[in-house]
């Protein structure tokens, strides 16, 4: 190790060396551009582009597009929040070797990134300062294995004060200056580095592990770093400001050099290949170069704060901060042009306001975004989606999706803002009701209720604690504090998939270890009888994974990884599940999980006796647990090339996930009607022609030129696999072929004809959000059952048809269980497999019968109800108080008793009983007078019901309620207490 570490440090010398002079030169030319004419000519555009451009044209990087801002596979991150995110898989030494990621040497992009929920959260600070964010571009170029620190230094160097013109003397460089607890030494390389660069001493600064030593988490690859400050003032000695949270010296660049990797005992081992990781933050970075103290000044923000201030009634923006910020108006400002921007890039890249992960943190972005357009700006109601193109326009040219997915952003935003402002109703009613219930000399509010307001209804908390404030209140910060943390133990506590850490890959190489061949998985083919033939699979156990190490033995009753030269095992990977299945030495090893990582594929097993690398495996598929992955997984290609075939190319598809069992496909789509009867028989008909499957592995750059090729934002690797059903592959590549066909980029196995699919029934298919469907379907036996199931409910729904016909002449009772029969059908409908075509036909005339039947049933009523009052009225003729039992079961036909007997005698106090006898059940209604000054129709049924043990709800005029009566004695009596109750509540009021 110190022959490696002395050979680097000669070698960095002499190309320090041969760099000197230049970069001399460079600053000498810096030094003689002024600055403040700089500032006009860098807009963002420009700045963003001559970055790209410097490390692209003038030191050879190869241009990445900044991945999407939700993750790709990485469930240990709610957002892209960082440039290195999608180049994790070659830090961690694991990129599958057919990938183009496996050939990246000298990287370089723009990426977008959010810090919003998890470990970078910057969401409740923004608003607050000029210049946190939740959204962001990072700047970066990369280095896997080739350059180092010299390299890095030098370019970064030469960018900022030759190509950006920024004076040497306001720069100002750290360095780690080590850790005895790690057993690391200072970076004293990296400090001569930087003097011989020509940077002054006592600009070059030291720092400890919590500002010049970057991690990426608990484990993984880390290391020290160099960052490079920016001095807002000038012309003085500012090094002690530098990270020291001042607003006039501020961080610009990171230059991280990736030496070590983190184990999970805490410990630092030596990576097997060094890395540079470089961000630089666009936002800064052009505040500096357009001579602006603040990013809400520069021209990425300027645009929007002028159109929020034209659509809101709140005066212009000043960038004022804390207490000369009256009324957080300019706050405001800044909260809003912020969340618009993170909400247009989130929304463009797949990611929706929801209830869980990040589409709930997003959910809380908007949601603040319209608690202060709404409330601080006086912004009227879709004022916040008006911004969008405003975003479009000042980020469109290096995101253009932001353009093209303009429309739907709006949407977007104005449902879920227009839901929110409904939700805000609901809240200060759970907590003005909360408030009444509590006792007033208590000052802190229930946490519970403040967490469920924050978690249900989406609250942000700060709006909480303004509300609470109104009221004289505030919230057990304490108390929500372990509400929050169980919340997070309940989502880190989720099954977390084991992978080969990279020292282990990196072992596994240098010991010369082969990539696993996989591809016997694709190795079956269709008998004379018509069933698949699976060819065996006799495999040699190359290593084994246990507890974090390769190991060469594990004992009965170890769970590891096994990695074989060879598998017919399909590791889970782009929407379909794993294999099942067992290997076989002398007893079974069931596989509980297939993973891929780096090239190898790990059969996850729990040893059921002593088992060696070396050892020879029988490999044993779950032939029906493969075969239906393959059905299922050729019915995804069928269902997209409809949808796009029926409702065009403006079908994307977001998603989707194969199992033995049943598909679910998302895709995003302009129309807002879906006939799903045409899209299951489009899929039928190529089931039933029972069409050939074509496969064939092709360069990536040729499969790219496929007419109709659908593909997705994953990593595909070179070359790459198509799937085209029934048009031979070459044909496709035929430019002159027209032939319309399903034909995909695609790794997983499939069917090698349709026939075998058998049937296909789409059993569901809802909006998750607008413009965005699930389809849920399923094949073979299961769509036959669904549609037979189908079948039996159209009956059952034609006979009760009939008799809702006929209900007329039922009795009351006998319409109710007719009423009651349609409700059952409808729940069995809403929640049984069937067609989801039939299912929506079978729902409208469900409804409708439902209508009718409770229609009858009000008819039916009115008509008895009638014939009561007409009896009750002769015996009770001119009665100020009417008080009397009569017989129905039914507290809907009592009501309406009292409702005619009162309009037949308008000045009495009126109440009716019915003792349901089998249950001891009593019914009350009552009616006053309206304007009566003889009492109130709710505390009269109230009292009446209290006897009774029961309650009662209503007005002032009209009420109703229930109680308990064993005996008639018991009504007999409570009869003559009602009537006296109301005698002398006339008697009190003349």
């Amino acid at each position: 190790m110190a022959a490696r570490i002395g050979l680097v440090k000669r070698l960095n010398c002499v190309l320090l060396n041969t760099k000197l002079s230049v970069l001399s030169a460079g600053v000498r030319r810096c030094s003689a551009l002024s600055y403040s004419e700089s500032h006009k000519e860098f807009t963002s555009k420009r700045v963003r582009r001559k970055f790209i451009d410097f490390f692209k044209e003038g030191h050879e990087h190869r241009v990445v597009s900044s991945s999407p801002v939700r993750p790709r596979g990485d469930p240990s991150l709610l957002f892209v929040n960082a440039g290195m995110n999608q180049f994790k898989p070659i830090l961690l030494g694991c990129p599958d070797p057919r990938s183009e990621m496996a050939s990246y040497r000298r990287v370089v992009n723009s990426q977008k990134c959010v810090r919003a929920g998890g470990k970078h959260n910057d969401l409740e600070d923004v608003g607050k300062d000029v210049y946190h964010h939740t959204f962001f571009e990072m700047l970066g170029n990369w280095s896997f294995g080739d350059y180092f620190k010299v390299e890095a230094c030098a370019m970064a160097w030469q960018l900022l004060t030759e190509e950006y013109g920024i004076p040497a003397d306001r720069l100002y460089v750290s360095y780690f200056s080590g850790d005895v607890a790690n057993g690391l030494p200072a970076d004293e390389e990296t400090r001569q580095i930087w003097l011989s660069m020509g940077v002054r001493p006592d600009h070059v600064l030291p720092f400890g592990m919590k500002d010049n030593f970057w991690e990426m988490g608990e484990t993984g690859p880390c290391g020290p770093c160099t960052e490079i400050h920016y001095d807002h003032v000038g012309n003085r000695n500012a090094s002690s400001l530098v990270n020291a949270d001042s607003p006039d010296v501020v961080e610009i660049w990171n230059l991280v050099f990736m030496q070590y990797n983190r184990l999970e005992n805490g410990s630092l081992r030596p990576l097997p290949q060094c890395s540079v990781d470089t961000g630089m933050g666009l936002e800064r970075l052009v505040t500096i170069l357009q001579g602006k103290r603040s990013n809400y000044d520069t021209d990425l923000f300027t645009p929007l704060l002028t159109a929020i201030h034209q659509c809101s009634k709140a005066p212009a923006y000043q960038g004022r901060t804390g207490e000369t910020d009256v009324g957080q108006v300019d706050m405001a400002y800044r909260v809003v042009a912020d969340h618009i921007r993170t909400l247009s890039v989130c929304i463009a890249d797949g990611v929706y306001p929801g209830m869980t992960g990040a589409e709930l943190v997003l959910r809380r972005i908007l949601r603040r975004a319209v608690r202060f357009s709404t409330e601080v700006l006086q912004a009227p109601e879709g004022s916040l989606a008006s911004l969008v193109p405003t975003v479009a326009h000042i980020l469109g040219d290096a995101y253009p999706e932001l353009h093209t997915e303009s429309e739907r952003i709006m949407d977007l935003i104005n449902q879920n803002e227009a839901q929110f402002l409904s939700s805000l109703k609901q809240g200060r009613r759970v907590i003005d009701r909360t408030l009444s219930n509590m006792d007033k000399d208590l000052a802190v509010f229930p946490a519970s209720v403040a967490w469920s307001l924050h978690r249900n209804l989406g609250f942000p908390l700060d709006l909480i604690d303004l509300m609470l404030e109104e009221k004289g209140k505030m919230v057990d910060k304490k108390e929500m504090a372990v509400l929050e943390d169980e919340y997070e133990r309940v989502l880190d506590d989720e099954d977390r998939v084991d992978q080969l850490d990279l020292h282990s890959l990196a072992e596994l190489q240098s010991q010369g270890v082969p990539h696993t061949d996989d591809s016997p998985k694709y190795c079956y083919s269709l008998g004379t009888d018509g069933k698949y033939v699976f060819q065996p699979c006799r495999a040699s156990v190359l290593a084994l994974y246990c507890d974090g190490s390769l190991v060469s033995e594990v004992s009965e009753g170890q769970r590891c990884g096994v990695i074989l030269d060879q598998t017919s095992f399909y590791a889970e990977q782009g929407g379909q599940i794993h294999h099942c299945g067992y290997s076989l030495q002398d007893v079974l090893f069931p596989v509980k999980s297939v993973r891929l990582a780096g090239g190898y594929v790990v059969h996850q097993v729990t040893a059921a006796e002593t088992l060696r690398t070396g050892d020879q495996v029988q490999l044993n598929l779950d032939e029906a647990n493969r075969m239906g992955c393959m059905v299922k997984h050729t019915a995804t290609h069928l269902l997209n090339f409809a949808l796009r075939e029926l409702l065009g190319p403006s079908v994307s598809q977001r998603g989707s996930h194969c199992t033995a069992n049943r598909l679910r496909f998302d895709f995003s789509v302009k129309v807002q009607w879906l006939n799903l009867q045409q899209v299951e028989e489009l899929v039928q008909d190529i089931i039933h022609q029972n069409a050939e499957v074509y496969v064939e592995e092709i360069p990536l750059s040729k499969a790219k030129q496929i007419t109709g090729l659908r593909t997705i934002d994953e990593v595909y690797p070179d070359p790459v696999r198509v799937v085209s059903v029934a048009v031979p592959v070459s044909d496709l590549l035929n430019s002159n072929s027209t032939e319309q066909a399903s034909v995909e980029l695609c790794c997983g196995t499939h069917l090698l004809r349709t026939g075998a699919i058998r049937d296909f029934v789409i059993v569901s298919e809802r909006q998750m959000v607008k413009g965005i469907s699930r389809i849920i379907a399923v094949t073979g036996d299961e769509a036959k059952k669904a549609r037979e199931t189908a079948q039996d409910m159209q009956e059952e729904l034609e006979s009760l048809a009939v008799q809702v016909g006929a209900a007329s002449s039922l009795s009351i009772p006998a319409a109710q269980r007719l009423s009651k029969e349609v409700g059952l059908l409808m729940n069995v409908v809403d929640i049984t497999p069937i067609p989801q075509w039939q299912r929506r036909e079978l729902q409208t005339r469900l409804k409708a019968m439902q209508k009718t039947s409770n229609n009858t049933i009000r008819k039916l009523e009115i008509k008895e109800a009638a014939l009561k009052a007409k009896e009750l009225l002769v015996k009770h003729s001119n009665k100020p108080v009417v008080v009397d039992l009569i017989h129905t079961d039914s507290i809907s036909v009592l009501m309406k008793t009292v409702l005619q007997l009162s309009k037949s005698t308008p000045d009495s106090m009126v109440m009716l009983l019915s003792h349901l006898q089998f249950s001891g059940k009593v019914l009350c209604a009552c009616q006053v007078p309206k304007g009566s000054a003889s009492g109130s129709a709710l505390k009269w049924a109230h009292s009446v019901c209290a006897r009774l043990g029961g309650n009662a709800d209503g007005s002032t005029d009209v009420a109703k309620g229930e109680g308990k009566a064993a005996k008639l004695t018991d009504i007999t009596d409570i009869l003559h207490w009602a009537e006296e109750f109301a005698q002398n509540k006339i008697r009190k009021a003349s």
